[in-house]
């Protein structure tokens, strides 16, 4: 029962949200072009369907090539901070520079560098800029929570700095790195979107274009049309992530 009223209540609340603003549209008879119904964006994502996959689709790949570019320089940026107090004191304040820096204001930059034939590559390195902090701070956390009783136990073997890294502080960091995965996967896509609105992207024409085209033009239906597909396209991806990583940790705990 608990379960049932979980789901339905969450579920209860979209279906009274939507049906208020379909009515306050129509009763109001506010205009389309202003801020169309729940049924007219339905029936505009429904039409728009396959332009709409094939533009998720190419913002999705953006924010995960991103991601996969990130992962590997965050991780062993944290590698190296957590062999060294030097060299993590010399990476804190890029760290925290990378973190509190509005992404919009780093825009005009990337695509400058980028150059004007190739945006993507601007859209990419901004995906990664937002998305460096959570891994970075999520994996130099995970390698600084070793249970003190097994460095103690490896102190008493006589281990090596790179035996104590590898065999007991990389595996005890999964758990942390996965979270710091985690929430760097939402701010990859929110890079990404935010890079195709600033930089301009148009020759991948992803969600975020489509939204900026549809607004352009007046035809706020198929603007939100394009916003509900990022947002589904979000939480599929948001509830995939959540299955893998307890796949892993279960795993994890099992070793």
């Amino acid at each position: 029962m608990r379960r049932a009223i979980d789901w339905l209540a969450p579920a209860a609340m979209v279906i009274f949200v939507l049906a208020a603003w379909e009515a306050s549209c129509r009763l109001l008879q506010v205009p389309i072009f202003f801020l169309p119904p729940p049924s007219t964006i339905a029936v505009a994502l429904a039409q728009n369907a396959g332009l709409l996959f094939v533009s998720a689709g190419r913002t999705l790949g953006t924010a995960l090539g991103a991601l996969a570019v990130v992962s590997a320089m965050a991780n062993l940026a944290a590698l190296a901070a957590a062999s060294s107090r030097t060299i993590e004191r010399g990476f804190s304040p890029l760290a925290v520079t990378l973190q509190v820096t509005p992404i919009v204001a780093l825009a005009p930059l990337f695509q400058v560098w980028a150059g004007i034939d190739h945006p993507q590559r601007a859209v990419i390195a901004l995906a990664c800029v937002v998305a460096f902090f959570p891994i970075y701070s999520g994996a130099l956390t995970g390698l600084a929570s070793a249970d003190p009783e097994l460095e103690r136990l490896f102190d008493l073997y006589g281990a090596s700095g790179w035996q104590r890294l590898f065999r007991l502080r990389v595996p005890s960091a999964l758990p942390h790195v996965l979270q710091g995965h985690k929430v760097a996967l939402g701010l990859a896509l929110v890079g990404a979107v935010i890079g195709e609105m600033s930089v301009g992207a148009g020759g991948e024409e992803g969600l975020a274009w489509r939204i900026l085209e549809a607004s352009h033009r007046l035809q706020m239906d198929k603007s939100f049309a394009a916003l509900v597909a990022l947002a589904l396209m979000a939480g599929t991806l948001n509830f995939a992530y959540q299955a893998l990583e307890k796949a892993v940790l279960r795993w994890w705990r099992g070793r």
